[in-house]
């Protein structure tokens, strides 16, 4: 077993995301939270490039009105101003664990090359390591990472 001292955020954080972009709105951030079972949701443009974390707590502070409302507003709103803490491949998992500490939140971001979204380490993958849970993975020459972005079907409403 490996010493949980020794291990990179490369090695325990997650690696396949739902993402929304910065124009989605809050509510359907909200739906594709519930649907995916997810509570951090980070917000990434078509680059990969990351906007912040958005969780359900945010969106909960955040709602005003019904869901006409929350249709019309963007969820880069939310997040806009927030500091978001990230971290890197090869940051050691301890280096990443105090950061969230110091910065309040149960998840922090994985960037990879270019600055690009590759992943999450959240208290589940931290609790996991301590555990013992590592998964023993032979990695790839290339990082294989997954990322989804749920598109909406909404009925057609006539214009009238």
């Amino acid at each position: 077993m490996t010493d949980v001292r020794d291990l990179t955020v490369a090695q325990v954080m997650s690696r396949t995301l739902v993402a929304v972009t910065p124009e989605e709105s809050p509510l359907m951030a909200w739906e594709i939270m519930c649907r995916a079972d997810v509570h951090h949701l980070p917000v990434v443009d078509a680059g990969g490039r990351l906007y912040g974390v958005l969780t359900r707590e945010d969106l909960t502070a955040r709602w005003s009105g019904g869901p006409i409302e929350q249709s019309r507003v963007h969820v880069h709103t939310l997040v806009a101003g927030h500091r978001c803490p990230h971290t890197t491949l090869d940051a050691r998992l301890a280096d990443a664990a105090a950061a969230m500490i110091g910065a309040g939140v149960d998840a922090i971001p994985v960037l990879g090359e270019s600055a690009r979204l590759v992943g999450m380490v959240t208290v589940t993958d931290v609790l996991r390591a301590v555990a013992g849970r590592v998964p023993e993975r032979q990695e790839p020459p290339e990082l294989m990472t997954g990322m989804f972005r749920l598109v909406p079907v909404l009925p057609h409403v006539p214009a009238g």
